[in-house]
């Protein structure tokens, strides 16, 4: 694994992360075919494009599976809420750990158009 997967997926976002998302399925009955690309070198491709700004198909061949592999897998994990329910994970253990600062948190709520003009 490179080290820059290690970097932007380290072990214990890793560990994290397989909590939550979906085991894969891997039916070929027809045999053959490639290996499953690998989930956490496809999540570090997925945090890369999300951080560097950087479109799907300039994806860096440096993660392992090809863009149109992460972008699927992107896809998949968004329609499995694999994203919220990671997102939860990580509040649940830093507030078991005692690291989450509530005296500096933003709510937001939603706005609606004042009906007849406020009045």
């Amino acid at each position: 694994m490179t080290d820059l997967v290690e970097r932007l997926v380290p072990d214990e976002l890793w560990m994290l992360f397989r909590r939550v998302v979906p085991p894969a399925v891997v039916v070929r009955p027809q045999g053959g075919g490639r290996r499953r690309a690998g989930d956490r070198e496809a999540l570090a491709a997925i945090i890369f494009v999300a951080t560097s700004g950087c479109t799907w198909r300039q994806l860096p061949p440096v993660f392992g599976p090809a863009w149109p592999t992460v972008y699927r897998r992107f896809v998949q994990w968004s329609r499995d809420r694999v994203w919220a329910r990671l997102h939860r994970v990580i509040l649940d253990e830093l507030g078991a750990r005692g690291e989450l600062d509530w005296s500096r948190c933003a709510i937001d709520s939603v706005s609606l158009r004042a009906a007849k003009g406020g009045h």
